[in-house]
């Protein structure tokens, strides 16, 4: 990989990219609400479902799909992935963060860099044609930028876990040195979610994560709200 390309990468992965991850905490807001996660070791272990049910199996072998789909041209193939992903997220919030954050991503991705395959999926995800999910926009990014696929499903997997750990700091007094180690801990598990999804098709995309989501359900109907998931 390149420098610029290195250092794209770094920046679409990035915390201060205005993708909208500060806005949703993916169900760990109903559950700190409830009582059930009230500290670190609690915060890992959602993580840890979230990595292995969702975040791993679904969005990181969809990225690498995707990052594939886009290096040979493929823009049907992408469409085609892309609903898949929409029918794979049965929850409305979780399903409605996925799009929010690809939209956004979408529409940077289309002003940064000069590729046909973004400029062409983001104008029909504007026009409503295609729901326009974030993991499907990050592997369309890495394809135009040649990102190679370990590195793209690691970064993804790093800022969903770097995402929620801030929205535990947030909603938990955590501390920053107790996030920190919770990243640290699932360092493993990342790389090793991330290596899978390279040896994965379109075809082994799945996901199972029926309490997450079950929370996310819930946090819908709470009258006060810090996060939109």
């Amino acid at each position: 990989m390149n420098p610029e390309a290195t250092i794209t990468l770094l920046q679409f992965a990035d915390g201060l990219f205005p993708a909208g991850a500060y806005a949703h905490s993916f169900g760990l807001e109903a559950y700190t609400a409830r009582g059930i996660v009230s500290d670190a070791g609690d915060v890992e272990q959602l993580l840890r479902a979230h990595l292995q049910g969702s975040a791993g199996p679904t969005d990181a072998v969809a990225i690498v799909s995707a990052l594939r789909a886009t290096s040979l041209k493929d823009l049907d193939r992408c469409l085609e992935l892309d609903s898949m992903i929409d029918a794979m997220k049965p929850a409305l919030e979780l399903r409605n963060a996925s799009r929010q954050m690809g939209r956004q991503t979408a529409r940077i991705a289309e002003a940064l860099l000069e590729h046909p395959i973004v400029r062409e999926f983001a104008r029909l995800a504007s026009a409503e044609i295609t729901p326009c999910h974030h993991s499907v926009v990050f592997g369309i990014a890495g394809g135009a930028q040649g990102w190679p696929p370990f590195e793209t499903a690691a970064a993804y997997l790093y800022s969903s876990t770097a995402a929620i750990v801030g929205a535990a700091l947030r909603l938990i007094p955590l501390g920053q040195l107790k996030g920190q180690l919770i990243i640290r801990n699932l360092t493993p598990l990342i790389g090793r979610l991330a290596s899978e999804a390279t040896a994965k098709g379109v075809h082994e995309i799945a996901g199972f994560v029926p309490a997450l989501e079950i929370a996310s359900m819930r946090h819908a109907a709470m009258d006060a709200r810090l996060f939109r998931s």
